[in-house]
C-alpha cells in the first residue's frame, strides 16, 4: 500500500486497532481472516456494533465459500485469496477509499 502512495499503520492484533486512538480516520481496513484472539469477520462485526463502518477487505490462506458469503453479505468489501493478486487489492482499495468519501 505504501507504494501506492498511501499511508499505512500496522497493528500487532485486532484487539490493538480496536485501542487505536487511530480508529477513527481509518480510511480503510485489510485484516487476515485468520488472526489469533479475533478472527477478521470477528473485528469487522465489533467495528460495526460499535458504529464505525469502516470499509473492510478481508485476505485469507484458508479461503472458505461460507465465510466469504457471510462476511460479503455483513458488508466487507472483498475477500481476497492469498497469495494477494496486487492489481485486485488495489481495485479494492480505491472502492473502500470512494465508499468512505461518499459516507
Amino acid at each position: 500500500m505504501r507504494s501506492l502512495g498511501y499511508p499505512v499503520e500496522a497493528f500487532p492484533s485486532a484487539a490493538d486497532f480496536l485501542a487505536s486512538p487511530r480508529l477513527g480516520e481509518t480510511a480503510c481496513l485489510i485484516a487476515d481472516v485468520h488472526m489469533p484472539g479475533m478472527t477478521g469477520i470477528e473485528l469487522y462485526r465489533n467495528l460495526l456494533d460499535a458504529g464505525h463502518a469502516i470499509p473492510t477487505i478481508l485476505v485469507t490462506a484458508y479461503p472458505n465459500e461460507i465465510d466469504q458469503a457471510r462476511a460479503l453479505n455483513d458488508g466487507v468489501l472483498c475477500y481476497l485469496r492469498k497469495p494477494v493478486d496486487e492489481q485486485l487489492l488495489a481495485e479494492c482499495l480505491r472502492e473502500a477509499l470512494t465508499t468512505r468519501q461518499s459516507s
